[in-house]
C-alpha cells in the first residue's frame, strides 16, 4: 500500500521548495481527520481508530492542470487533552486545515472555540485555514451555510484568509478541490508576504 514515496527520496530533495508545503490537520475527535489523511494517501478508505498523538504522511497531489506538490501533512490528535499540543504543529506551517463532523451540531460550539483559538494564535497569523465540513453524506448533516454561520467564519477577520468545502472523506468527494484552495491561499499569501519584503 502506498505511493512509492519513501522510495523517491532523491526525487523529493530535488523538488523547489515552492512546492513543498507543511500542513496541520486539526478539529476535534471523531471529526475525520486520519480518514481524510489516509484518503488522500492512499485514495482509498482506511478504517482508523482515534490518534493518541499524530500521523505524519507525504502525499504527492497534482493541483491545478499539471503541477505536482509534496504535502507534509500533521494529522494531531482532537481529544480534549492533545488540543493544547496543537499550537507545536502549527509553529511555521503553510496551511491549516480544520476538520468538522458536520453530521453533529452539538460540537460546533466546542469547535468554533477551538478553530479560533488556533486561528487567532500569534504565530498563526495570516496562516490560511481550509475549513473541512466532512460527513456531508449523512442525512442529517448541516448544510455550508449552516457551518458557516455556527463557526462564525466571517468573524475571522481579513487577516485569516479561509475557505469552508463539503466533503465525504469515506469516498473523498471534495478533498481534492479543497487542497487546491489551500494551496491557491498559500501561493497568494507567500506572494504578499514576498512584496512586504521588498517593501521594508
Amino acid at each position: 500500500m502506498g505511493n512509492g514515496m519513501s522510495e523517491q527520496p532523491n526525487f523529493l530533495s530535488s523538488l523547489p521548495f515552492c512546492n513543498s508545503l507543511h500542513i496541520a490537520i486539526l478539529g476535534l475527535d471523531f471529526a475525520g481527520k486520519t480518514t481524510v489523511l489516509y484518503r488522500l494517501q492512499f485514495n482509498e478508505f482506511v478504517n482508523t481508530v482515534p490518534t493518541k498523538g499524530f500521523n505524519a504522511e507525504k502525499v504527492r497531489v497534482t493541483v491545478g492542470d499539471s503541477q505536482t506538490v509534496t504535502f507534509h501533512f500533521w494529522d494531531v490528535g482532537g481529544q480534549e487533552k492533545l488540543r493544547p499540543l496543537w499550537k507545536s504543529y502549527t509553529r511555521g506551517t503553510d496551511g491549516i486545515m480544520f476538520v468538522v463532523d458536520s453530521s453533529d451540531a452539538e460540537r460546533m460550539e466546542e469547535a468554533k472555540t477551538e478553530l479560533y483559538k488556533i486561528a487567532r494564535s500569534s504565530e498563526n497569523q495570516g496562516v490560511p485555514v481550509l475549513v473541512i465540513a466532512n460527513k456531508q453524506d449523512l442525512r442529517q448533516a448541516l448544510s455550508l451555510s449552516q457551518i458557516e454561520t455556527m463557526l462564525a467564519l466571517n468573524e475571522l477577520g481579513p487577516s485569516t484568509p479561509w475557505h469552508l468545502q463539503s466533503t465525504c472523506a469515506i469516498i473523498g468527494d471534495g478533498l481534492k478541490e479543497g487542497l487546491e484552495r489551500l494551496h491557491d491561499m498559500i501561493l497568494k499569501r507567500r506572494k504578499m508576504l514576498k512584496q512586504q519584503k521588498k517593501k521594508k
